[in-house]
């Protein structure tokens, strides 16, 4: 009696043998996102970009607030300690992440961002056009700015200029690649198309910028510096050495004098801070009131767009109250 054909038989065992292993063992490696969170705006962007195809970040500071000022939330400390990694420009910024990432340390990674390889830090402006960063003994009895020391301090504002993006996209795809492998191929893909978005726009806002490199102007607080020096921009000064203190009489009465002496054309407030101290320095006068905003207003949707628009945002605020438009 002739035997039937069984060799269809046992492949098909083994396939969905192998499916069931496949299903049982790599659901978490395959289809599980790592879970990453960023503390800023800008550094939000540049990982969701990074990130794009396989998961979302999450944001600590949300909204319009400020990073000089926030206090982290239950929510927020929650998700520090469930984290695979933390994005943070650093210390000097991000004050308030200090003490829950030494709490979490050797269980969640930070990666501060002010470190990563290729990221050219400046240090605090003092002395020149800018006051000295000494604020302890510059104004009265007072104490109207914080006493500590600032000379030796670094400006942690460098998400403001774009070469420094693509140094800071380098550093998020390793650090995600590391704790991820899976996805590792993703993030390479993903940060070599950001890192061409971010030299693309480098040229445009160079070109944009151009015809007003030359118009003076004053800054709320010494936020720009990056922004500044890459496209050769004319700020004279700043209207406040700490944002979260208001300067006394004064010190108003120096920022006057100063938009007059430089022929100031514009004085540019935050949109976290009221804008009446720089409405009444430039009452009277020529010079005209614009507004900046160095990590992105609460109308800036957190994506991997926002970086893009946060730069335009400021160029666009920029090349408009200069050119008088």
């Amino acid at each position: 009696m002739p035997c039937k054909p069984t060799g269809l038989k046992l492949p098909r065992k083994l396939l969905r043998l192998l499916l069931l292993l496949l299903l049982a063992v790599f659901p978490l490696a395959v289809l599980a996102e790592p879970r990453i969170v960023a503390s800023i705006k800008p550094v939000h962007s540049l990982v969701a970009g990074v990130m794009q195809g396989v998961g979302e970040p999450s944001l600590l500071v949300r909204g319009g607030a400020s990073p000089h000022e926030y206090n982290l939330r239950p929510s927020d400390a929650r998700a520090i300690n469930e984290a695979d990694i933390v994005f943070w420009i650093g210390p000097e910024l991000e004050s308030f992440l200090v003490k829950p990432l030494n709490n979490v340390k050797g269980k969640v990674r930070s990666v501060a961002l002010l470190d990563a390889p290729g990221v050219a830090v400046l240090p605090l402006r003092a002395g020149g056009a800018w006051e000295s960063h000494r604020h302890g003994h510059e104004e009265s009895a007072g104490h109207e700015e914080h006493d500590h020391d600032h000379e030796t301090a670094r400006d942690a504002h460098v998400w403001l200029d774009p070469v420094n993006a693509v140094a800071m996209v380098r550093r998020i795809v390793a650090a995600l690649g590391e704790v991820d492998p899976v996805h590792r191929v993703d993030y390479e893909r993903n940060g070599a198309a950001l890192v061409e978005r971010l030299n693309q726009l480098n040229r445009q806002l160079a070109a944009e910028l151009a015809p007003v490199r030359n118009q003076p102007y004053l800054v709320f607080h010494d936020a720009y510096q990056y922004f500044e020096r890459r496209y050769g921009l004319n700020a004279v000064g700043s209207v406040v050495l700490d944002p979260e203190r208001r300067p006394g009489a004064k010190r108003v009465t120096e920022i006057q004098a100063r938009v007059r002496d430089f022929g100031v054309r514009c004085v540019f407030s935050e949109p976290q801070f009221q804008p009446a101290l720089v409405e009444t320095i430039i009452a009277g006068g020529n010079a005209r009131r614009g507004v900046l905003d160095p990590a992105g207003g609460a109308d800036l949707t957190p994506g991997p767009e926002a970086y893009f628009q946060l730069l335009r945002r400021l160029a666009d605020a920029l090349r408009s109250c200069l050119s008088g438009a």
